[in-house]
């Protein structure tokens, strides 16, 4: 029987917040509960948004509070070499081509496609215009589809999605299924600066570490099937995902840095982690609550159960008060 492994993928663009927390928690817990392997990935492919010094002062965060990883800490920095060889592969498949087109040009485009779309809630609403995909963004138009316009040169390299409707059961969310051309159409894999684009540099990270679980928060839920995809496509094997609810503040606004989340308190590591699986949903006693870290951690792999945490896309921090 394959060993079970999982992974936290954090981006160094700043200090840890109690929504990345959520996610790590979730992830060492369910890896740590079925005697598996838990894995360090910094997601620092996109340079210009990481902050010097921040992947270093995640480790301490992780470390203050207790969290201890198996094996070498990966750099997607280092990586580009792995990503460039998958998106070979499917450039000899005839899958992937040129696109001259900038953000604005692809705002600017028509394309007529359904007048909804699903917000973090999963709560369909109405868009100005129907052009909108999952991301917020105009489904690509196809406009470099069947080669560059004259005098146009490449600005980025994207998949061709074909009639290619990806389905898979969530572990917390459920049964998602997704009709690419429809709600994504081509995506990028290559920026037009030159940076590989995050759907495939996942995708080969998690095949090359051997990743068989994917705990993460629901902001994610919707790339999955591009993943999907692209796994069938270069032919790795797909991992189990699962979703948590992403933490959200009075507003309803992601916790993050553009919404000025504060950084985890490194006084409070017992409480913020004791916070961190309430709002998971996990039944803590309230005698943990002048336990150590050691004994919080020891309570939480034994009676960690994915079946509990809120099979919903986001929830309000006062939900886990």
């Amino acid at each position: 029987m394959t060993r079970s492994r999982g992974r936290f993928a954090p981006s160094p663009t700043g200090p840890l917040h109690f929504g990345s927390l959520v996610a790590a928690v979730a992830s060492f817990c369910q890896a740590r509960h079925s005697g598996g392997e838990w894995l360090l990935r910094m997601e620092d492919l996109d340079q210009p948004r990481c902050v010097p010094g921040a992947a270093d002062e995640i480790l301490r965060q992780l470390e203050r509070l207790g969290f201890t990883w198996d094996g070498e800490i990966t750099y997607q920095s280092r990586r580009a070499g792995a990503y460039a060889a998958a998106l070979d592969r499917l450039q000899a498949q005839g899958r992937v081509f040129a696109c001259a087109c900038s953000r604005k040009e692809i705002a600017d485009s028509a394309l007529n496609v359904d007048d909804t779309r699903v917000n973090v809630d999963d709560t369909r609403v109405n868009v100005d215009d129907a052009r909108v995909n999952v991301d917020g963004e105009r489904v690509y138009p196809g406009t470099c589809r069947q080669g560059l316009p004259p005098g146009r040169a490449a600005r980025a390299w994207r998949l061709r999605v074909d009639s290619e409707i990806i389905g898979f059961e969530d572990a917390v969310q459920g049964p998602v299924c997704q009709d690419l051309a429809r709600v994504i159409g081509d995506f990028v894999l290559r920026r037009a600066d030159g940076i590989h684009a995050y759907q495939l540099a996942v995708v080969v990270d998690d095949a090359e570490q051997g990743i068989t679980e994917v705990v993460r928060g629901a902001d994610l839920l919707d790339s999955t099937p591009r993943q999907l995809l692209l796994q069938q496509l270069l032919g790795l094997p797909t991992p189990r995902y699962a979703h948590v609810p992403v933490a959200v503040n009075a507003a309803g606004e992601k916790l993050s840095k553009q919404t000025l989340a504060p950084a985890l308190d490194p006084q409070a590591g017992a409480a913020d982690l004791l916070r961190a699986l309430r709002f998971l949903g996990q039944g803590v006693p309230d005698e943990l609550a002048r336990a150590q870290l050691k004994e919080i951690w020891d309570w939480a792999f034994a009676h960690w159960d994915l079946g509990k945490v809120p099979g919903r896309r986001s929830q309000a921090l006062a939900d886990c008060a």
